[in-house]
């Protein structure tokens, strides 16, 4: 019974590590005002027939705080990769002088920082369900688990690691998104 409860314990902990990992990875790709080669993430150009993202076709690099440069292999995709750009409305106007793309990170108007910190919070709230939904699920299996013969001390035990897991996982969240608001207010 002991290794069925730590089972169910390891499962919620992995999906609510999950949650946190895909929202840390999502809130990279937010444009705060600094070059980040992760906003072109969600880009993608048609490479032979097939969508790829921009950095499997390019050399994708910060020379400085304000500027993305973009080095595809085949110079053929530079008028792909400014179509791609342009039509992501990522806020990014992209110029070419032949061999390369150049991107210039256009300072943030209040408003779109407002907008960023919306989102931020939605993406945050989002991760927070799936937390809270793991933990529901644990509860569940364990209450099942009870019924199945496990002793009601250790189901109760348990139910409190879970809690004590989703405190710290939500906790990490709150942390990640307040984080990111900092990152997009500063000028």
């Amino acid at each position: 019974m002991i290794t069925r409860a730590k089972e169910i314990l390891a499962g919620a902990k992995e999906k609510m590590s999950d949650a946190v990992e895909f929202l840390e990875e999502d809130l990279k790709t937010y444009r705060a005002g600094k070059a980040n080669p992760l906003i072109l993430n969600g880009v993608h150009v048609d490479y032979y027939g097939t969508p790829t993202p921009v950095s499997q076709v390019a050399s994708v690099t910060t020379p400085d705080a304000k500027t993305i440069m973009i080095q595809p292999w085949e110079k053929k995709m530079i008028p792909v990769i400014e179509k791609a750009i342009m039509d992501a409305n990522i806020g990014l106007t992209p110029q070419n002088n032949g061999e390369s793309i150049r991107c210039n990170i256009p300072p943030l108007t209040e408003d779109r920082r407002k907008d960023l910190i919306k989102k931020a919070k939605a993406a945050g709230e989002s991760a927070k369900v799936v937390v809270r939904n793991a933990r529901r699920d644990a509860i569940d299996l364990l209450k099942k688990a009870q019924k199945d013969g496990m002793p009601e001390d250790m189901q109760k035990e348990y139910e409190q690691n879970v809690q004590k897991e989703t405190d710290a996982f939500t906790k990490k969240v709150d942390e990640l998104v307040s984080a990111k608001e900092k990152d997009i207010m500063t000028v």
